[in-house]
């Protein structure tokens, strides 16, 4: 990117667009402000009209907030998020976007998201046609924001049957071969027509991968044991007492059930 980045405001509140537009303007050098938006559909069109290499965008805005403008863009400017809502921050923001700001935005704390904004510009952060970790970070971040439908029971072909299993009942999935299988506290398996990655993608939270055949209901872990080369075996609560060994490279989940 060349200096000065083409920059879009995008607020909803007159006084705090006019205070950041006033700032960003004692620094020229940095920022050519082409447009601003008073909320999230205008910064959509002024966004695809001009292509800006970074936006100032506040969260909360009528019509579109800034989750979901974002969420529709083709093309991901680097981003700074302006809020009075400190919760927000939380949202490790400061790992998935250039920056945030806390309104009233000082122009101290400006200048250390200005540092920011310059050493991404010069490592060509958020160039046309490119895909870089800063990007792929924000929109996993949008991806994980999204409501996911809860759901209470699986559906699954007995016989001549179908059954709805319920989510409670399950402790975990299995892929044998190029089929995979639920299984329940009673001991009973049953024939999905899913693969585990569209699974990991439907089920709640408390389901984690632990590997690359399987997935378990954490609420049903009875016990987890040390195996070897990083792996653990998890000891399930259904009749059986069912045993499900992790991959290693699924460690890190393993571990983090262990320090809850």
């Amino acid at each position: 990117m060349q200096f000065p980045l083409k920059t879009i405001l995008i607020d909803d509140e007159p006084l705090a667009l006019s205070r950041l537009r006033r700032l960003l303007e004692k620094h020229s050098e940095v920022f050519s402000i082409v447009s601003e938006a008073k909320n999230g559909a205008e910064g959509l069109i002024e966004i695809n009209k001009h292509c800006p290499d970074v936006i100032f965008l506040d969260i909360e805005m009528p019509l579109l907030n800034g989750f979901e403008m974002l969420s529709k863009l083709t093309r991901m400017p680097l981003v700074v998020f302006s809020t009075a809502y400190d919760q927000y921050a939380i949202r490790a923001f400061e790992e998935n976007s250039v920056d945030y700001l806390l309104k009233p935005v000082e122009n101290d704390r400006l200048l250390k998201t200005i540092e920011k904004i310059r050493n991404l510009a010069n490592a060509g952060a958020s160039s046309v046609g490119t895909v870089n970790p800063y990007s792929e970070n924000l929109l996993r971040l949008l991806e994980e924001m999204k409501p996911k439908k809860e759901i209470f029971s699986l559906s699954v072909k007995s016989g001549d049957k179908i059954l709805l299993i319920p989510m409670t009942d399950i402790t975990h999935f299995e892929a044998e071969e190029k089929y995979v299988f639920l299984n329940t506290l009673d001991g009973q398996k049953y024939l999905l027509n899913y693969t585990l990655t569209s699974l990991e993608e439907k089920l709640p939270k408390h389901y984690l991968r632990i590997s690359r055949g399987g997935i378990v209901n954490s609420h049903h872990i009875k016990e987890i044991q040390k195996h070897f080369n990083g792996k653990y075996v998890i000891v399930l609560r259904d009749r059986k007492a069912s045993q499900v060994t992790s991959g290693s490279t699924y460690a890190d989940t393993i571990r983090h059930l262990l320090d809850n």
